[in-house]
């Protein structure tokens, strides 16, 4: 099934790209997977400056949770650029952050049992992170940092190094110094206890490896292939690292902002972690926004001693508190449980007709694994046919392998079942 242009019939002429090849850095990577002009967006779909038309299921790498423009949201935001209110505002006090934390508290922190207070680090999701794992050390007084194979936790200096992408760390210069990595619960490698591993590095007092600071960990791997951490396992990583003594890093970046179902990946744990990286959706409308929760009694900064030009992003904060309203709406949750159920089987559909290819996933993130199926060469064709059928999805995984499935959280059912349809037609193509 083709989704089709605006204009069926027009004449499409070829996309100009000279003025990005001649001025833009190599290190661009999208436009390449996705070769047209984008001009606008709505909801779940994007369209290119020709007229042609794409459902997408790639959402900002899980940015946009929310659908593009969203309405709601966007009549908040453009209410607020009516009004001449301040827009820039480092870490001063504003009405627009007021009405933000107020909200959050209202809809994540007191539901889910948090007694966390919010740091703004800045505009990215690594910034989040670097703040995470420097208030560890400072807690803490030790260095050490146990991360996981297959986990992305951001690109600057300090996020990169708790990241297992071996390009990726040599691009940034970047070696293993005080980071021990273990295998995660599960990998391409299959199921592995990692958190009895763990216990026996500790236990052992020649294993190399001392008492960390912190364990860094996403509920659910997102680049890394899309492996869902078990519910049992992240228990049993809250429970050695409280007794311990060791602070527990929950990167919800990409998986939180109601990605699985819950606002939060670990809620469905029932587990309460030290600090929580936020990022991507948390602003609601595709606006740059990073938040690092800390439990309270780990709230021992002194006063500007961790700062960010662009910690005040007064717009995101707008879109953000819009977003925990859209969160709180019983038709909202209605909608969502229901696409998640539907994208669930059709999950377990693609597994039981084709016995080598293996789905991942938990609410509205799947993950097609043709690693014993194609593999990465496989995804690539089920990517570019999607893509001329007019469905945005992306890959990941350790070599590209997966087919990452990131609808909008609000799609409506039709465009939901059209865009799985392509993808069910893209992996017969190839």
């Amino acid at each position: 099934m083709t989704v089709t242009s605006e204009h069926p019939g027009a004449t499409v002429a070829a996309p100009d790209f000279s003025v990005f090849e001649e001025l833009e850095s190599e290190v661009r990577l999208y436009c390449r997977k996705f070769p047209v002009v984008f001009d606008r967006a709505r909801g779940a779909e994007l369209y290119a400056e020709d007229g042609r038309r794409y459902i997408d299921f790639f959402c900002g790498a899980g940015t946009l949770n929310y659908g593009h423009n969203n309405g709601f949201i966007k009549r908040r935001i453009q209410d607020y650029l009516a009004a001449d209110r301040i827009m820039h505002g480092l870490d001063l006090y504003t009405i627009a952050k007021r009405e933000f934390l107020a909200s959050f508290a209202e809809t994540v922190l007191r539901p889910g049992g948090l007694d966390h207070k919010v740091q703004f680090c800045g505009p990215a999701g690594t910034d989040a992170v670097e703040a995470a794992l420097k208030l560890a050390r400072k807690v803490t007084g030790r260095r050490g940092i146990v991360a996981f194979t297959g986990a992305y936790h951001g690109m600057s200096r300090g996020s990169l190094g708790v990241t297992g992408s071996r390009r990726a760390r040599r691009a940034g210069g970047v070696t293993g110094q005080d980071v021990t990595f273990v295998p995660y619960e599960d990998g391409p490698g299959g199921p592995f206890d990692s958190v009895a591993f763990i216990e026996r590095l500790l236990d052992d007092p020649s294993s190399g490896t001392d008492l960390p600071a912190a364990v860094i960990v996403e509920p659910m791997q997102m680049e890394g292939g899309i492996y869902p951490a078990s519910p049992q396992w992240l228990r049993r990583l809250r429970e050695l690292t409280e007794r311990r003594g060791i602070l527990l890093i929950l990167d919800e970046i990409q998986s939180g902002c109601g990605r699985t179902g819950r606002f939060f990946s670990f809620e469905h744990a029932g587990i309460v972690p030290d600090v929580v990286t936020v990022s991507k959706a948390i602003g609601g409308y595709g606006l740059p926004l990073a938040l690092t929760l800390i439990r309270r009694d780990l709230d021992v900064w002194e006063a500007g001693e961790h700062t960010g030009t662009f910690r005040g992003n007064q717009l995101a904060f707008v879109g953000a508190t819009a977003a925990c309203e859209l969160w709180r709406q019983g038709q909202f949750q209605t909608n969502l449980a229901v696409s998640a159920n539907r994208l669930r089987r059709f999950g377990a559909e693609l597994a039981a007709r084709d016995p080598g290819v293996v789905t991942r996933g938990q609410g509205m993130a799947l993950g097609i694994d043709l690693g014993r199926a194609g593999g990465a060469e496989r995804a690539d064709r089920v990517q570019r046919y999607a893509f001329d059928h007019g469905l945005i999805v992306e890959l990941c995984g350790r070599h590209d392998e997966v087919v990452k499935v990131l609808p909008p959280l609000n799609i409506d059912v039709v465009r939901l079942d059209l865009g799985l349809e392509v993808l069910r037609d893209a992996l017969s193509a190839s």
